[in-house]
């Protein structure tokens, strides 16, 4: 089977953003200061439908082959984030600009760290299950939800910055995406 170089060219930033994605989980790194939801919207900007919901969950996967599994429901709830995430940037794809990303990539932070920790909440006996204990479990949550919104804009910043000036640099022939334009 050929393949149109656009699709090898996909496929290349895939694996890459992947290995990138594995590598980064396995370093030591403060917690939730990871790539995996700049990996996730940047597929669902760039890439086609089909990679952008694959991208972050095999990186996801890999990563979670050598440190761990989570329990099913919390797994459910931090992988299912990430594919919200990868949505967001499939809404941002054909009106890209800065500001969109930017605040994709907040609108990604804040809906990891509402749809996990309230997945910690109810599938936990860490927290009471009134509004009390779920309020304790954001309030607990918080320092790491700032290292989300860091590491999701630092990332984000990385990944889409590196990609627009390659585009800018080597041009962009073969792969049919837009840049990203300030509206």
């Amino acid at each position: 089977m050929f393949w149109k170089k656009d699709k090898i060219k996909e496929l290349g930033i895939a694996v890459f953003l992947v290995a990138v994605g594995v590598v980064l989980r396995l370093l030591p790194h403060p917690a939730n200061f990871a790539p995996i939801s700049a990996i996730a919207l940047f597929g669902g900007v760039y890439l086609s439908r089909k990679t952008a919901v694959v991208l972050p969950l095999l990186a996801m996967l890999v990563g979670d082959f050598f440190l761990g599994f989570y329990e099913l429901r919390l797994g459910l709830a931090v992988y299912g984030s990430f594919l919200l995430i990868a949505g967001l940037g499939l809404l941002i794809k054909s009106r890209k600009s800065v500001l969109k990303v930017a605040g994709g990539a907040l609108t990604g932070s804040i809906l990891f760290f509402l749809t996990t920790n309230f997945a910690v909440w109810a599938f936990t006996p860490w927290y009471a299950k009134t509004s009390a204990g779920l309020l304790n479990c954001y309030l607990t949550a918080l320092p790491f939800f700032g290292n989300t919104i860091l590491g999701d804009l630092f990332y984000v910043t990385v990944f889409f910055g590196a990609y627009e000036l390659s585009v800018l640099y080597f041009g962009n022939k073969n792969l049919k995406v837009k840049t990203i334009t300030n509206h």
